[in-house]
């Protein structure tokens, strides 16, 4: 049997989005021991830090700054609420948005988790100049990319 070659353009080497995905599922497993030691998963350990920065988010806000749907969200905040790190309540200014605050102990996870963002840092090995340059091409690719998603219907 003959063997067949591909482009270079379809190599797995070669595909951004490869690439994007398989260095998210690294650098997640190096947050692993951190958010283990305080108790969240990774996407716990998101909703916290948007609750730590804003202090009380609808269901949608959290939705919106994490780019997750309701129905991911939900379970996930049902979990933060059954370990006592937040609390989900209705607005009296309208029933249909569900408002979300943390608890005592929610606030308190914060200081141990402050340690995280520097453990990273260390984690890639990237001096903070190189760090602070690929979060910014990263933000400018999502943000790119988000827009594109946004402004352009699906079939």
């Amino acid at each position: 049997m003959e063997k067949k070659t591909t482009t270079p353009e379809l190599l797995l080497e070669n595909q951004l989005c490869f690439t994007i995905y398989a260095c998210s599922r690294e650098i997640t497993k190096l947050y692993q021991p951190y958010l283990d030691k305080i108790g969240v998963t990774y996407s716990q350990y998101l909703v916290m830090l948007v609750l730590w920065e804003k202090q009380q988010c609808t269901v949608k806000e959290i939705g919106e700054a994490l780019f997750l749907d309701s129905g991911t969200l939900t379970p996930l905040l049902k979990r933060l609420q059954a370990a006592g790190l937040i609390i989900r309540e209705r607005s009296l200014q309208d029933e249909r948005k569900v408002l979300i605050s943390l608890t005592e102990q929610g606030w308190a996870l914060q200081a141990e988790a402050a340690c995280i963002p520097s453990k990273m840092m260390e984690g890639t090995t990237m001096s903070g100049k190189e760090f602070e340059d690929l979060l910014g091409q990263f933000k400018s690719l999502l943000s790119r990319v988000h827009e594109v998603n946004v402004s352009t219907p699906r079939k």
